[in-house]
């Protein structure tokens, strides 16, 4: 008759059990999203913490998280040891062993050199922007955010050369998005001999009050009676059959978002910073801001986003449902700034036997 395994032998093999249970294809939900959810939420911060520093006049600095590697181990050992026959003076030992380790390797790449050039300083191009639009994002705010001018009406800038916007700019603003609500703007891309030209064109007849919106976007960009337009990048249109933008790198956007953060005022004062977009002229010529971005010595309560710097905390409230889709959007526009060539695809490979 063998003798009976103790409970603390059980024991040393349960203890082993739980590791074998949540490796393997088990592992991927809870891997993939507790990742995902880290990654994004440091990525915002990153992004905030890169908009204050802009606003302060400090260099903004980007990691990238190139890759993530989890490695997992699993072992245990069980040792018996029992002496025959059995009397009072025999010496016997059972004990288990067993351990789990999670060894995630990740990676970080800071952005510089020609992907700096690509992500940050590259303007969007116009196509893109358009797509956005025609994907039902506000064209008021698409355009105020990434547009610097529209067939030679200017946009507000930020920085050195801050500008007022031109109000044709806003009343174009303001009318493309009446019309997109009214589903009168459209865009096809076509292949031709010399690449992909993307072209615009307004459908009317709705209802008298888009035909004249129509008629009035078509005066201020001073373009023709026509059924299409191309769309370039440009300050200005060469001819009355395009539409011209010049359109904002993504260091511009962070900067022109830098502008709504509601900075301590003795900041300011001792001359740490700017007062941003409440420069005479400035503060109200585009509309709202894009986003409303609080300060304060003290950490949020209840934030969207958070970060901490030179000993002041800066954040969105989580309640301020604008902030929130104007900060989201600049997520989006960090993939529309053509941020160079991509990762590689992950590769299974299986051994044939």
């Amino acid at each position: 008759m063998s003798p009976r395994l103790p409970a603390c032998g059980l024991l040393a093999i349960a203890l082993i059990g739980p590791g074998c249970v949540t490796m393997g294809p088990q592992s991927i939900p809870r891997d993939r999203l507790g990742y995902s959810s880290a990654i994004g939420e440091s990525w915002k911060e990153q992004t905030l913490l890169n908009i204050v520093r802009l606003r302060y006049a400090d260099a903004p600095m980007f990691l990238d998280v190139s890759s993530v590697v989890a490695s997992y181990s699993t072992e245990g050992q069980l040792d018996a040891g029992v002496n025959f026959p059995a009397h009072a003076s025999a010496n016997s030992a059972i004990g288990g062993y067993g351990r789990f380790t999670n060894k995630p390797t990740i990676s970080y790449a800071p952005l510089t050199g020609d992907k700096f050039t690509q992500g940050l300083l590259r303007p969007i191009p116009p196509a893109s922007v358009f797509q956005m639009i025609q994907a039902g994002y506000p064209a008021d705010f698409i355009l105020s955010a990434t547009t610097r001018a529209l067939n030679g009406n200017y946009n507000r800038s930020a920085g050195v050369n801050a500008r007022p916007s031109d109000p044709q700019f806003v009343e174009l603003s303001e009318l493309l998005r009446r019309i997109q609500r009214s589903e009168g703007l459209g865009m096809r891309i076509e292949k031709r001999e010399n690449g992909d030209t993307t072209l615009l064109f307004f459908r009317g007849g709705a209802n008298a009050q888009l035909d004249e919106d129509i008629a009035r976007v078509r005066k201020l960009l001073g373009v023709k009676q026509s059924a299409e337009f191309n769309l370039v990048y440009g300050a200005t249109a060469r001819n009355d059959s395009e539409i011209a933008l010049l359109t904002r790198s993504m260091l511009e956007i962070l900067l022109d978002f830098s502008n709504c953060i509601d900075v301590p005022a003795e900041h300011i004062a001792e001359g740490r910073t700017t007062p941003g977009y409440r420069l005479a002229g400035t503060e109200n010529s585009a509309g709202p801001p894009l986003a409303t971005i609080h300060s304060g010595p003290q950490p949020p309560a209840d934030a969207y986003v958070a970060v901490r710097y030179r000993q002041t905390w800066f954040w969105v409230d989580d309640r301020d449902m604008p902030s929130k889709r104007a900060f989201a959007f600049t997520m989006m526009f960090f993939s529309l700034a053509e941020t160079g060539s991509s990762a590689p695809m992950p590769v299974l490979t299986i051994g044939a036997d």
